[in-house]
C-alpha cells in the first residue's frame, strides 16, 4: 500500500504538563476509551502499510515497548479461565501486530522534536521515513499516513501534515505559509512557530504528521540550537526552504484528536466515548443526569 516502509514514533517527552501522573506513566499511555493513546498511532502506522515503527524513548521508558509484545502466559491463563470475550479482544491486538517489527533508539535529554527524530538515523539508513508523534490522532477512514504517502509517491519532497484551524487558535501551533495546487495540497512557503496574531500565514497549521526525505537528517545533524539548546523541527524546515528545496503540505480528510495535554486529551477521550456504540448510550443518557 505504501512505499514508506518505517515509521519514527517519538514519545520521549517528559510529560509535565499531565503531571502529577506522568511521573509514573508515559502520556502515551493514557486510555482513549479502552486503548491507549500510542495503540492508535500505532494502528494508523500499520494500516498506512508499514510494518517497522521505530520508537524514540527516554532512559528507562520501556513500558510501550512491553505493551506491544506477545504475552503467550497470558493467553494461556484466559483459555484456562475461559474468558472468550476477553481472549477474543487479545487475539484481535495480536493480529494487528502480526508481522509488525518494533525497534527503539534513546534521546538522553529532551532536546527538542528536531533531536528526537535525529536519534533515529541510524535506524532508518538513507530511506524515506514517516513520522507521527503520540500527540496526534486522526480519525479518518483513511488513514493519516497513508494520505500523506499517496502525496508523497507524486512529488518525491517532504509531505506535511496539515489542518485548518480557527484564526484565534492559530497561534498555538506552527502555522504555514502556502501556495495552492491542487485540492487540499499546498507547496510550503515558510514555516512560523506560533506566529503572533499579527503575522498569522493562513489558517492552515501543522498536525504531527509527516512524510521525510533522507536530506532531513543531514539538516537536523548540522541545525542550530535554539535558545533553550533544542533542536526544533519547524526550524529546521524553514531552513531547507530557504535552501530553494521543495516541502508540501496536505490538509488530511479526518478529525483531529490532540492528546498533548489534559483539556485536549479529555476532550479525544470523550470524542470516541461518545462514538463507541458499546458505550455511547449509557455514557450520553448518564450525562444528562448530571446536574
Amino acid at each position: 500500500m505504501s512505499d514508506i516502509k518505517k515509521a519514527i514514533v517519538p514519545v520521549a517527552g517528559l510529560g509535565t504538563r499531565f503531571l502529577p501522573m506522568s511521573r509514573v506513566l508515559s502520556k502515551d499511555l493514557f486510555p482513549l476509551v479502552d486503548k491507549p493513546v500510542i495503540q492508535y498511532v500505532a494502528e494508523e502506522v500499520i494500516k498506512s502499510g508499514i510494518k517497522e515503527i521505530i520508537f524514540v524513548l527516554s532512559p528507562g521508558q520501556k513500558t510501550i515497548l512491553e505493551y506491544f509484545k506477545k504475552a503467550p502466559d497470558l493467553e494461556k491463563l484466559l483459555i484456562k479461565r475461559k474468558k472468550e470475550k476477553q481472549l477474543k479482544d487479545y487475539k484481535d491486538f495480536e493480529s494487528m501486530i502480526e508481522g509488525v517489527k518494533f525497534s527503539y533508539v534513546i534521546q538522553k535529554e529532551p532536546l527538542g522534536d528536531g533531536h528526537a527524530v535525529l536519534q533515529a538515523a541510524g535506524k532508518v539508513k538513507g530511506e524515506s521515513v514517516a513520522l507521527s508523534f503520540g500527540d496526534d490522532v486522526i480519525d479518518s477512514a483513511e488513514p493519516a499516513l497513508l494520505q500523506l504517502a499517496n502525496i508523497f509517491k507524486t512529488c518525491s519532497a517532504p509531505v506535511l501534515a496539515l489542518k485548518s484551524m480557527p484564526t484565534e487558535k492559530v497561534p498555538a501551533y506552527g502555522a504555514v505559509a502556502v501556495e495552492k495546487i491542487a485540492n487540499r495540497l499546498y507547496k510550503i512557503k515558510k514555516i512560523i512557530e506560533k506566529p503572533e496574531p499579527s503575522k498569522i500565514p493562513s489558517n492552515l497549521v501543522i498536525v504531527g504528521k509527516y512524510i521525510l526525505t533522507p536530506d532531513i537528517f543531514g539538516y537536523l545533524k548540522n541545525a542550530k540550537p535554539s535558545k533553550k539548546g533544542e533542536i526544533i523541527l519547524a526550524e529546521v524546515f524553514d531552513k531547507m526552504l530557504n535552501d530553494g528545496k521543495m516541502i508540501y503540505g496536505y490538509e488530511l480528510k479526518g478529525e483531529w484528536l490532540e492528546c498533548g495535554d489534559k483539556e485536549k486529551w479529555l476532550k479525544s477521550f470523550f470524542y470516541f466515548a461518545l462514538r463507541d456504540p458499546r458505550f455511547a448510550k449509557e455514557l450520553k443518557d448518564y450525562i444528562k443526569t448530571i446536574k
